[in-house]
C-alpha cells in the first residue's frame, strides 16, 4: 500500500477551475494505477477519473466530467493531478485520491489505498 495526501480543494465560483494534487509516499508509485473519486454526504463514493500506471497510457473519465476534467500523473514527483474546469454546483463534493496496484478500476471497492480527501465547493 501507499499513503496518499490530497490538496487543492477550495471554494470557487461556478465556471471556475481547480487543480487537485495527490502525492504518494513510497518508491513504487509508478506501478500503481491512480483514480479520483468524489463523495457527498449520504451518497456512495463516485468514480471521477482514472489513469494507468504508465504515464499517459490510458485514462478514463466519468461521463459527467468528460470535456471538463483531465487526469494526469508525474511519476517522477509521485503525484497525480485532477484539472477541473467549468466547475458546476453539482461538482461540489469531497474528492478522494485512490491507488490500485496494476490495472485501473472504476470501482471504489477495488482500490487498495485512499487519501483523506480534499473539499471542493462550488458557489453559484
Amino acid at each position: 500500500q501507499v499513503q496518499l495526501i490530497e490538496s487543492g480543494g477550495d471554494l470557487v465560483q461556478t465556471g471556475g477551475s481547480l487543480n487537485l494534487s495527490c502525492v504518494s509516499s513510497g518508491r513504487t508509485f509508478s506501478s500503481y494505477a491512480m483514480a479520483w473519486f468524489r463523495q457527498v454526504p449520504d451518497k456512495e463514493r463516485e468514480f471521477v477519473a482514472s489513469i494507468s500506471w504508465q504515464s499517459g497510457l490510458s485514462t478514463r473519465l466519468a461521463d459527467k466530467v468528460k470535456g471538463r476534467f483531465t487526469i494526469s500523473r508525474d511519476n517522477a514527483k509521485n503525484t497525480v493531478y485532477l484539472q477541473m474546469n467549468s466547475l458546476q454546483a453539482e461538482d461540489t463534493a469531497r474528492y478522494f485520491c485512490a491507488a490500485r496496484y496494476g490495472s485501473p478500476s472504476q470501482s471504489p471497492y477495488d482500490q487498495e489505498s485512499w487519501g483523506r480527501g480534499t473539499q471542493v465547493t462550488i458557489a453559484s
